[in-house]
């Protein structure tokens, strides 16, 4: 018993607790001063009117002045037609819209006739289009976003229809004006907070595309560990206990590039049927799959790539292989998926990682499927090629690097480490 025995795995652990304390805490302490590039589409569809004997476009002004209290930093306002936004809200490429309908001047300049004359009126209206398919944590933002941004359009057209039915009616007249059509004036837009596609029945607000996306991770991740431990010990490579029982068969022999295709073979197998049971279930609980042959296919290939690639981590890092696989693949992926919060309101370097971690290549596929209706341009073509060329890295590296272990002479017996040991320490 040494020093190290103890100093080893405790500074081991430091440093995994401090990436984790990092990647989680920072994932989610604060949001808001977090925000940046947040996709909104804004519709201006006001036709404008003649008020006062001059052609007037309220919503005009309305557009011009949320663009100009939007920060753009935190926000990437899009001015659209209603089309163009409709169809980046069904791919999930805007996480919300604003739209401004076509009678938003008439219905002011009536609304402001209405206050000295008698008569039905009806108050315009801004509608806010929250996307809660494409995280359930979005439609929150968007709707403290909008609220922010609209309170102040609230005061400033409240405030200019006030001015001009008092310059329009006299001080005198405007003094007779009730109380109610004060208040109506003065806060005259009615804003409608409305969801885009509401979630259907059984999707958990959002959450079945993650934890779908999670089932398929784990599967091929811990199906890794499985398989490499399994067949390391009935090719001998490696000692397995019972209880009290201590099992070491002998050495085989099998080279590392042959055993690393045993294992890729298994988990091939596994994959198709791990894939059914997930999609199996999630029928049985109710979970709504419009696509159920999709979802399959994908999944099977999502379970392959990544068990895969964690076989060919640990071929290549031996025991090491364990925590560089927690760490790529749960680690670093849960807070980088964008399952919850999006990547627009997550810190820099969290937001970099989705960039090639797998389980966001992954959830983009599964919420396309789950909840976008198998959209290539929701995240599906996306998700499918990552998920790809992930497998193909994994393949090549695994193949390559345990093919040159096995040239080198670097089989899996202790003649081999011990004729390993001196070269290094001559070196």
């Amino acid at each position: 018993m040494t020093v190290r025995t103890f100093t080893a795995p405790i500074a081991l652990l430091t440093i995994f607790a401090a990436l984790l304390a990092t990647m989680y805490l920072g994932y989610a302490s604060n949001t808001e001063k977090n925000l940046h590039d947040f996709p909104i589409a804004l519709v201006n569809q006001d036709l404008g009117d003649t008020i006062d004997g001059a052609p007037a476009n309220l919503g005009a002004q309305v557009t011009d002045g949320l663009v100009a209290g939007i920060p753009a930093d935190k926000v990437d306002l899009r001015v659209v037609g209603i089309a163009s936004a409709r169809t980046q809200l069904e791919n999930g490429e805007v996480y919300g819209a604003i739209i401004i309908p076509s009678d938003f001047t008439k219905r002011l300049a009536i609304l402001g006739a209405g206050a000295v004359v008698p008569g039905e009126i009806e108050r315009p209206v801004i509608t806010v289009q929250s996307n809660p398919r494409v995280g359930p944590y979005t439609a929150g933002i968007m709707s403290r976003i909008a609220d922010q941004a609209l309170a102040q359009v609230q005061q400033t057209v409240g405030r200019n229809l006030t001015d001009r039915v008092t310059s329009t009616v006299g001080a005198d007249a405007a003094a007779q004006i009730s109380g109610a059509a004060r208040l109506a004036i003065a806060d005259p837009v009615h804003i409608v907070d409305v969801p885009f596609r509401p979630m259907p029945d059984g999707a958990g607000q959002g959450l079945v595309a993650f934890f779908y996306t999670l089932i398929l991770l784990l599967a091929g991740f811990t199906g890794a560990m499985i398989i490499h431990t399994l067949v390391d010990s009935i090719l001998g490579f490696t000692p397995t206990e019972y209880g009290p029982l201590f099992v070491h068969p002998p050495v085989t022999g099998t080279s590392r590039l042959r055993t690393l295709f045993i294992k890729w073979a298994i988990i091939g197998t596994a994959a198709p049927v791990l894939s059914g049971v997930f999609l199996g279930i999630a029928k049985l609980l109710g979970v709504p799959v419009s696509s159920p042959l999709l979802l399959w296919l994908y999944g099977t290939l999502a379970v392959i790539a990544v068990g895969f690639t964690a076989l060919s981590v640990l071929a290549i890092f031996g025991t090491a292989g364990l925590m560089v696989n927690l760490i790529v693949f749960v680690v670093l992926g849960l807070p980088s998926s964008a399952a919850t919060v999006p990547l627009e309101a997550v810190p820099g370097y969290i937001a970099a990682l989705a960039r090639f971690e797998p389980m966001h290549q992954i959830y983009l596929a599964v919420r396309a499927i789950l909840l976008f209706d198998g959209r290539a341009e929701a995240g599906l073509s996306h998700g499918l090629w990552m998920t790809v060329l992930g497998l193909a890295i994994g393949v090549i590296l695994g193949a390559a690097v345990t093919f040159a272990y096995d040239r080198r002479g670097l089989h899996r017996t202790t003649e081999a480490t011990a004729a390993l040991v001196p070269a290094r320490a001559a070196s």
